[in-house]
């Protein structure tokens, strides 16, 4: 795969800090999702590339979220996508939104602590 370079111009970002990361969450559509046995295969199909990532990630209702670098994080959410169509999907959708900051970011779990149950959310 060809490494990103910036657009003509652009000066790349700066040197990346040893925690920096991407937060992704990648939420694939497959048509058909799965089959009478298995109704949801082709989207279990990209889980199971993003689990053997090696990425930290957690599937949610609508959709799943990785984190991990970004030279990770982009090649795994185009594995998940592909992964749906060699399952067996004759075509597929995917949504993927994608949080990076330029200085110390915040991981998964200190955007969504607060929330969960025993945080001190509402």
């Amino acid at each position: 795969m060809a490494a990103f370079l910036p657009l003509q111009g652009e000066p790349p970002l700066g040197p990346r800090t040893k925690e920096a990361a991407v937060i992704a969450e990648i939420q694939c559509l497959p048509a058909p999702s799965g089959d009478e046995s298995a109704p949801y295969k082709h989207v279990e199909a990209a889980i199971d590339v993003l689990r053997r990532s090696g990425l930290r990630f957690e599937v949610g209702p609508l959709g799943t979220t990785i984190e991990g670098d970004p030279e990770a994080v982009w090649p795994a959410l185009r594995a998940a996508h592909e992964a749906c169509l060699r399952a067996g999907a004759t075509r597929v959708v995917t949504i993927v939104k994608l949080f990076q900051a330029a200085g110390d970011e915040p991981t998964m779990d200190e955007l969504t602590k607060r929330y969960r149950r025993g945080g001190d959310g509402p």
